[in-house]
């Protein structure tokens, strides 16, 4: 195994409970990238919640955000690849979200758009530490395509939710959950998986020479692409079922141990 690329999802993963990158981690991505590995960042994240963690890892690298729908550099911002929803496709969900009452919000040119300030945007601000815009009635007839649209509920909430847009939209829209109360929509062509091919092929790197390590639902693309696939000790089932192997918790430090085995070949003993 000879591991040349690694790409870490961010929350649940790569952050604590503390929504920090832990210092033995920051350690061992530095030499990581010392000994010629890439490291990048996979998140359903927007770009200016998710680059900021790339800045601290001092990691010069496009990141792909959005769950793959922006692949963007950290230091030059070049966009690499950008793949907002079709906007007669965001409107239509909109307009149903709107009808039926339930939260929604948008993410458009980098911006997290919302109706209204209350407590799920606090929230959510708060844990990706990006203000939202309120932009009222507005937010249901955007001008421009959004590159991801997100609502925040219960688990059994967003189950009915996935089946009634997967009914009216499913071939239009790529629908998937990043958390148990966050359900993400993006354009069909868009996950981790094809972000990771396209990066890949752009690094002049194999797929052999991937490994990428997550959590949840929106991972397993990439861990399915990945030559080398890792799932967290906090994983869903459903993603250590794909995994080569099972690494531990985001808040062990489960992503340094997954790099010293599989990209360093480091013996955790040692």
């Amino acid at each position: 195994m000879d591991i040349k690329l690694v790409a870490v999802d961010l929350d649940d993963t790569l952050l604590d409970k503390s929504n920090q990158v832990s210092p033995h981690t920051r350690e061992i991505i530095r030499q990581a990238v010392a000994q010629g590995v890439t490291v990048t960042v996979a998140t359903g994240r927007m770009y200016q919640s998710a680059v900021r963690f790339a800045r601290q890892l001092k990691i010069d690298v496009p990141i792909i955000t959005y769950n793959g729908a922006l692949i963007k550099s950290c230091l030059s911002e070049e966009v690499l690849y950008e793949q907002p929803i079709e906007l007669e496709t965001a409107r239509g969900v909109l307009e149903l979200f709107k009808s039926r009452g339930w939260y929604v919000q948008s993410y458009i040119d980098d911006v997290l758009c919302v109706e209204k300030i209350n407590d799920k945007v606090r929230c959510y601000e708060k844990i990706i530490d990006v203000k939202a815009e309120a932009i009222g009635a507005a937010l249901y007839a955007p001008p421009k395509a959004p590159t991801k649209l997100l609502t925040i509920g219960e688990p059994a909430e967003l189950e009915v939710i996935w089946q009634v847009v997967a009914e009216q939209f499913g071939d239009r829209l790529y629908i998937t959950k990043s958390k148990a109360n966050y359900l993400e929509m993006a354009h069909p062509s868009v996950n981790k998986g094809q972000a990771l091919r396209f990066l890949a092929a752009k690094l002049g790197i194999t797929r052999e020479q991937v490994m990428a390590v997550g959590d949840s639902l929106n991972d397993l693309d990439m861990i399915e692409y990945a030559g080398w696939g890792v799932a967290m000790g906090n994983a869903a089932e459903r993603v250590k079922a794909v995994a080569q192997a099972v690494t531990l918790r985001n808040d062990e430090d489960g992503v340094a141990e997954a790099i010293r085995r599989f990209a360093l070949r480091q013996d955790l003993k040692d």
